[in-house]
Order: structure tokens, then C-alpha cells, then sequence
């Protein structure tokens, strides 16, 4: 076959397969999303279980392009007297980010804001006495505060 013949039937083959690449939609999030989001931002202490577990592994999750960064507990200590709030404000920061991203924010505050509460909550059940009483003061004023001041 001659290189003009071979050249004639092969662009207009590679042009076609450019154009199919280029009108190619762009890999979309699960249509689950929604759900997978809320389950993952519920008061309970399986929603929490839930969310850690795909906070450690996630790769399963890439598909749903969550934002999975923080800054923790922002300017307020993330262990406070060292009681450990981390990772219960990394779950708060999960769900600003992506209800702020899907632009279903102001629908879902006041529940993310409870499930940091009840997160805290669980964190003082840990200890007695006077050091409950303190976390559960501690936890109480970290509540208000993203119920009052958290955009």
C-alpha cells in the first residue's frame, strides 16, 4: 500500500478517535453522592464510624472527588486541655466542604454543627468527675461557636 493511500485512510480514522477523546464526558461523581455524603454526616456514632473509616482509605472514595482536607478544630485547639476534638472537627471541616461544594450548605449546617456536638459529646464520655463536666463544657463552647460563628 503506498504511504499516500495508507496516509488518506489513516487521518481521517485518527481524527475521528480525537474527536470522540475530546467529546468524552469528564468521569462524573457517583450519582450516590448525596446519600453517601449525608451518611457520612449524621449525629450518630455509626455515621462517625462510617466517615473515619473512608477518611482512612481514601482511594474507594476517589470516585466521589469529596474534599477530604481541614484544619481541624481552625483557631480554636484542636486537643484542648488534651482532650482530643481532632478528629471530630476534621469530620465538621468534611462536611463544610463538600455541602458548601455542592451548594447545599445552609441545608445542612445546623446538622453538621450537631454531629460536631454529638462527636464532642462522645469524646468526654471517656472520663468522670470533674473532667467530664469540663469536656462537656469544652465540647459545649466549640458547639456554640460553629453554631453561632461557622460560615
Amino acid at each position: 500500500m503506498s504511504r499516500r493511500l495508507v496516509a488518506t485512510l489513516v487521518t481521517p480514522l485518527l481524527a475521528a478517535s480525537a474527536l470522540a477523546v475530546a467529546a468524552a464526558p469528564a468521569q462524573a461523581a457517583p450519582a450516590d453522592k448525596p446519600q453517601v455524603m449525608a451518611s457520612f454526616t449524621q449525629t450518630s456514632a455509626a455515621s462517625y464510624d462510617n466517615w473515619l473509616a473512608a477518611r482512612n482509605n481514601q482511594a474507594k472514595w476517589a470516585a466521589y472527588d469529596f474534599d477530604w482536607s481541614t484544619d481541624y478544630c481552625s483557631k480554636s485547639p484542636d486537643n484542648p486541655f488534651g482532650f482530643p476534638f481532632k478528629l471530630s472537627c476534621a469530620r465538621h471541616d468534611f462536611g463544610y466542604r463538600n455541602y458548601k461544594r455542592a451548594g447545599t450548605f445552609s441545608a445542612n449546617k445546623a446538622r453538621l454543627d450537631s454531629a460536631l456536638y454529638e462527636d464532642l459529646k462522645r469524646v468526654c464520655a471517656g472520663y468522670s468527675g470533674a473532667t467530664k463536666t469540663s469536656c462537656n463544657g469544652l465540647a459545649w463552647t466549640y458547639y456554640e461557636a460553629v453554631k453561632n460563628l461557622g460560615s
